[in-house]
Parts: structure tokens; sequence; C-alpha cells
């Protein structure tokens, strides 16, 4: 369920690194499917710096308004745009095509820090 090629937070987020010194960030299946219907997604602009562990934006749904943190630092380089028109996609495909930005990293190693797929999946099977 949850790809192995990627990183994942306390927080929920996951991201992935594309070898290019970018990285896309999104919310995993477990975030989405606590959150419920997904009816709206606040994004960074292009170009705002983001640190990880920080506010980055926000996902609101018909229960509730979650943050969106940061899982690396960097500068935000691309939006998804679809999620402005069809926020819902965070609740169908969250690893996939909802995701949420991509970020040039400042500082690449913060990913190693991050969880594995497997211990993530124990961490969510935990709570």
């Amino acid at each position: 369920m949850y790809p192995a090629d990627f990183h994942y937070t306390k927080e929920h987020e996951w991201v992935r690194a594309a070898g290019d010194g970018t990285a896309t960030v999104g919310i995993t299946f477990h975030a989405q499917k606590e959150l419920g219907d997904i009816v709206y997604v606040d994004l960074p602009k292009t170009g705002t710096a983001v640190q990880a562990g920080k506010t980055m934006g926000s996902v609101e749904s018909v229960k509730a308004v979650s943050d969106v943190y940061a899982p690396v630092s960097g500068e935000v380089v691309e939006i998804n745009e679809m999620l402005a028109q069809a926020p819902e996609k965070l609740n169908e495909d969250p690893h996939g095509e909802a995701w949420l930005v991509k970020i040039r990293l400042s500082a690449p190693e913060e990913i190693q820090k991050l969880l594995s797929a497997e211990d993530y999946q124990s961490y969510v099977g935990a709570e």
C-alpha cells in the first residue's frame, strides 16, 4: 500500500526524491482516510521557501482542517494545480496523481531521517 521508494513522516506526509535535486511531496493514504472527504487544499505558492517540520499548507475535509507539514526543506518549484479544481483526487490517488508540491531540496540528507515504507506501515498500524 505504501510505495517502497517513498519516505514518510509521522505527520502522514510522503516524499519521493527525483534524483535531480527535487522531491515530490504528498499526503499518505492513511492521512486521507482519517480526514474523510477532502473538499479544499491550500498549497504554498511556487517560489515559497519551506522548512522541514513546518506548516506549508492545509487540507480541508468535511470533518476538519489539517495542516500539511513540509517533510524536507527547500523551495517550492511546482504545485499540483489539479487539486484546486478537484481536491477529492486526494481521496482517490494520494500516492499518485494527487501529489501536492515539488520542492527543490536545500538539504537532501533530510530524506534519510524520514521513515521507510515498512517503518511507516508499522507506525500507522500501531496508532
